[in-house]
C-alpha cells in the first residue's frame, strides 16, 4: 500500500484496492508518504553530517525507493553501514536493491519484525559495531503498533542496546488534525487485518523519554529543519517526527 501511494509499481490489486478505500476515508493519506520519505532524507543527512553517525538501523524499511538511507548516508560519507529490517516478502525479493552499498561501507538486510528484538539486535550485531553510536530509524512504523503491542517497551530495548550517543528518528501518523478523517482511515486499516493506533504529539514524545531531543523537538514533520519550502499545511501531512540523542 506503501508503495502505491508513493506512486511505485510493486504492489498488488489488493493493495491498491485497500489504499484507495483509505484514500476516500482521508485523501490526505497520499501526502504522507511522500513527505515521510523527505522527512527520512533529512533527518539521515543531519546525522551524518552533523551527528558523525556512520551506522544506521532502519527497522520497516519498505520497498526500496531511491534515494535509500544508505544513499543518503554514504553520499556524505561511502563508509557508512546500514542495516535494514523489514518482514515482508515482496521487500525480502527486492532487498537487493537495498543493498547496492558503496565498496567502503556495507548494507545488510534482516528478515525481521520489529516485535522481534532479539532477531533484530542478533542480526544488527552482525553487521553493526554495538559499541560504537548508531541511528536508529523508525519511519512510520509505531502507528501500526497498538498500545497492547508495548511499542514504547519495544523502543526501549532497542535503544538498550545501543551506546551513548546513539540516535532516535521516528516519524509517527496523528490524529490530532482531522480526527474523524484518520479514524475511518484507521478502520480501513483495522479491517484489512491491519493494526492501527494513532498517537497525540505528547504520545509521540513518550517515544523519547530519557533521551536528548534535538531542536525544533516533536514537531509536525514539515517543520523539522526543512531545507525547501513546500504548499502544504500539517493537517496535509499529519506526521509528528523528532530525533533524539542517548545520553
Amino acid at each position: 500500500m506503501y508503495d502505491y501511494l508513493l506512486g511505485g509499481k510493486d504492489n498488488f490489486a489488493v493493495d491498491r484496492a485497500a489504499a484507495e478505500e483509505g484514500l476516500k476515508a482521508n485523501p490526505n493519506a497520499a501526502t504522507a508518504p511522500l513527505q515521510n520519505r523527505a522527512f527520512m532524507r533529512r533527518t539521515v543527512r543531519w546525522l551524518a553530517e552533523e551527528a558523525g553517525i556512520r551506522q544506521f538501523l532502519d527497522i520497516g524499511t519498505g520497498l526500496p525507493t531511491s534515494p535509500n538511507v544508505h544513499e543518503v548516508a554514504q553520499s556524505v560519507d561511502p563508509s557508512a553501514r546500514i542495516v535494514y529490517v523489514d518482514n515482508d516478502p515482496i521487500v525480502l525479493t527486492h532487498a537487493r536493491a537495498l543493498l547496492t552499498s558503496a565498496p567502503e561501507g556495507q548494507t545488510a538486510y534482516i528478515d525481521s519484525s520489529l516485535s522481534d528484538v532479539d532477531r533484530v539486535l542478533a542480526g544488527a550485531k552482525e553487521n553493526l559495531d554495538l559499541s560504537r553510536p548508531v541511528g536508529l530509524l523508525l519511519f512510520a512504523i509505531l502507528h501500526f503498533f497498538e498500545d497492547q503491542a508495548d511499542p514504547y517497551g519495544i523502543v526501549r530495548q532497542l535503544l538498550a542496546a545501543l551506546p551513548s550517543g546513539s540516535y532516535l528518528v521516528l516519524s509517527h501518523i496523528t490524529a490530532d488534525y482531522e480526527p474523524e478523517r484518520w479514524a475511518g482511515f484507521t478502520a480501513v486499516m483495522r479491517k484489512q487485518g491491519i493494526p492501527t493506533q494513532l498517537r497525540s504529539q505528547a504520545e509521540v514524545a513518550r517515544f523519547f523519554d530519557g533521551l536528548e531531543l534535538v531542536e525544533p523537538g516533536v514537531v509536525p514533520i514539515l517543520r523539522w529543519r526543512p531545507t525547501e519550502a513546500v504548499d502544504l499545511t500539517d493537517a496535509q501531512v499529519a506526521l509528528y517526527g523528532g530525533v533524539a540523542r542517548k545520553p
